[in-house]
């Protein structure tokens, strides 16, 4: 199973480590692309701070991040899992699980980032500002530079598992499952409902999929097609509705009533 998260907007930037190595990234198939990536953002965030202010969709008082992108290649790293933060992040708490969680976190967790494809939770990186709808000078919009690159990385990553979606709707332009793969791809959608109303609320959505994946990792079974994923889920507590399976996978919708 290999279960693909988003990145957090917000991140936690490291006070002390080694810096960014982008050979020791696991994925080494996206090293190259990584490079032109991180070169072009570095380039921009050091140049004029208004035009990559604006490219960068960043505010008069968030300025600070430029440096921060201006200086990435030097600045010290950490887990991914204590940069990434946020609601999600949160949920998940990656630092509290026990040690045979924690290992299986290791192996069947990956985020999605605009700066570097995908990263384990494990792999060290900077703080950084790189949203995923950025069009940067010289190379084009990030998903587009992404949108090749990241299949050959997640099909080698996740074996002949289920794969897990969990990214949110800007970082699913990055890449999309073929037809083969969509057949054991299961994306997830959390529902809020209330007085007999169903509708997609951020805050629910980012607690409930950080708190499955924590789920997830402390229960240990490894569901190889959607529907045992919703078995799986079921046992753990929660609501799913199981949907058709489609051309981009089966979705599962789980119902919460409230956080």
């Amino acid at each position: 199973m290999l279960i693909l998260l988003p990145p957090s907007e917000g991140k936690t930037a490291p006070h002390r480590g080694a810096p960014l190595d982008l050979a020791g990234l696991s994925s080494p198939v996206l090293t190259d692309v990584r490079e032109r990536v991180l070169g072009a953002l570095v380039a921009l965030s050091s140049g004029n701070p208004t035009e990559a202010a604006t490219v960068l969709g960043l505010g008069s008082s968030q300025l600070d991040l430029l440096e921060r992108n201006a200086l990435l290649r030097d600045a010290p790293t950490a887990r991914a899992d204590r940069v990434y933060t946020g609601v999600l992040y949160d949920a998940l708490d990656a630092a509290t699980l026990s040690p045979a969680p924690k290992r299986r976190a290791g192996a069947r967790v990956a985020v999605v980032s605009s700066l570097f494809g995908m990263v384990r939770l494990g792999d060290r990186i900077p703080a950084y500002r790189l949203s995923g709808d950025v069009t940067l000078p010289g190379l084009g919009p990030v998903a587009g530079v992404w949108r090749e690159a990241l299949g050959p990385a997640v099909t080698e990553a996740l074996g002949r598992g289920l794969l897990v979606d969990l990214r949110s709707t800007m970082y699913v332009a990055f890449w999309r499952p073929d037809r083969d793969l969509a057949a054991r791809t299961a994306t997830v959608r959390v529902l809020h409902e209330s007085g007999g109303t169903r509708k997609v609320v951020s805050h629910f959505n980012k607690a409930t999929k950080g708190r499955i994946v924590r789920a997830l990792l402390e229960d240990g079974r490894d569901p190889r097609t959607p529907a045992a994923l919703a078995e799986v889920l079921r046992d753990l507590g929660w609501a799913v509705e199981v949907g058709e399976p489609t051309a981009k996978g089966t979705q599962l919708d789980v119902v919460v009533s409230q956080l």
